[in-house]
């Protein structure tokens, strides 16, 4: 699908301004009401959805040229689907998909910018988009007897990029652990995990992605592999929502959250250890609204915009918000407050889009703002469960000098099952 598939929508938006605020039924204040770190940060309608509806509709009728102005207004948006999940909620348009479809027509213009295009080439070549040797795929397994799941693994875990700055692969070593400690039957890829191409995908590179899609796919399925689970939340997203569009997965797809708090429940895994710890939770965008399952439709638009058949829209209702808290709860000591923007109406740290790479001073005022969500509550630290919110609400917190610890979610597990500081 291309940006001229969605020109129905980009004509039809109402210019309503929703797509800038929390629907006001879940208002709590003035403070955190709004939904759009863009036009929240730049205070101007085309760094809105709707205002990028106007640029869509002017590039591709040939109203406006292509510049560093008009780069600046498609890129300097996370991609964080709150827009959409708003809009959704009075008109069924398929605002991201224009949003994508923008960035898509970047690429085939060849105005892509030169970070964006760094990022693809490292991806290209190291399957991964920090241009990091491959070796890194298997030196995180340091320590651990795990198989190849080639070997009949019934579940494969898939460890991910990760963020530049991850040290050493922390977080699926804390999934391995857990993971282990409750006798799955579980292996790995190592250096023949591919990217699961999420950063090239947001960014608008459709050939590169497509093709790390349909091989990961052939991939998987070759496996014989009953359930895939991944601690990255980008990864997460892709394989739930993004894959199934381009071929059948014959096998569960499942967050690392989603996979323990089933443990929990099943008494597999037992917490043994106090936490005396007040902390809030943040939603990451692509576990959250952006992590709804696929839902297949073929069909076209008739007279006065109707759909035949009609079409089953993802509202970002059904994303992965209980498992988390689930969790959280079930730590004896921990005391769990919510922030006002949550679950579908999340506000998103900054780091998605390719806005991490190109635009680090927007990725940390945007974290920034949700750190002060965070202030608000008097609480002791802020959880996420997504190594790239994890990395940029931390960013924010040292680049502020804001006295708050972040932590992912594997931290305070491991902590509970173990008696580790956190």
């Amino acid at each position: 699908m291309t940006l001229e598939n969605y020109r129905y929508d980009a004509t039809y938006c109402p210019r309503c301004s929703n797509c800038k605020w929390i629907d006001h039924v879940y208002m709590k204040s003035s403070r955190f009401a709004m939904i759009c770190p863009s036009s929240a940060r730049y205070l101007f309608d085309t760094y809105s959805a709707q205002g990028r509806m106007d640029l869509a509709l002017a590039l591709l009728d040939g109203h406006l040229g292509w510049g560093p102005k008009v780069l600046d207004a498609i890129y300097k948006c996370t991609l964080c689907g709150a827009c959409d999940t708003m809009c959704k909620r009075n008109i069924d348009l398929e605002i991201l998909e224009v949003l994508k479809g923008l960035r898509e027509k970047v690429f085939e213009e060849r105005k892509e910018l030169k970070t964006h295009r760094s990022m693809v080439k490292g991806i290209k070549r190291y399957d991964n988009p920090w241009s990091r040797p491959r070796g890194v795929k298997t030196g995180w397994r340091e320590g651990f007897s795990v198989k190849n799941v080639k070997e009949g693994a019934a579940v494969l875990f898939y460890a991910g990029c990760l963020p530049e700055g991850e040290p050493q692969y922390r977080l699926p070593r804390l999934a391995l652990k857990i993971l282990t400690e409750a006798h799955i039957d579980l292996g790995v890829l190592g250096t023949e995990e591919k990217c699961c191409g999420s950063l090239s995908y947001q960014v608008g590179e459709r050939d590169v992605s497509l093709d790390i899609i349909r091989k990961n796919i052939e991939t998987f399925n070759g496996l014989g592999i009953e359930e895939l689970v991944t601690s990255c939340s980008m990864c997460y997203g892709m394989f739930k929502a993004v894959y199934p569009a381009y071929g059948k997965l014959n096998f569960k797809v499942s967050h690392v959250v989603e996979y323990i708090d089933r443990l929990i429940q099943d008494g597999r895994l037992r917490f043994n250890k106090t936490l005396d710890l007040k902390v809030t939770y943040h939603d990451p965008c692509h576990l959250g609204r952006l992590g709804e399952s696929y839902v297949h439709w073929e069909g076209k638009r008739t007279e006065f915009g109707r759909l035949v058949p009609p079409k089953e829209f993802r509202r970002g209702t059904f994303g992965i918000y209980e498992p988390p808290r689930n969790i959280l709860r079930s730590i004896p000591g921990l005391e769990l407050v919510e922030m006002e923007r949550i679950k579908e109406n999340a506000w998103c740290c900054g780091a998605g889009g390719g806005v991490k790479a190109a635009y680090e001073d927007f990725a940390l005022w945007t974290a920034s703002e949700r750190l002060e969500e965070v202030k608000s509550l008097g609480v002791d630290g802020l959880v996420t469960c997504c190594p790239h919110c994890e990395q940029n609400l931390s960013d924010a917190a040292k680049h502020n000098g804001a006295k708050i610890k972040i932590h992912d979610i594997l931290d305070l597990v491991w902590a509970g099952l173990n008696g580790m500081e956190v």
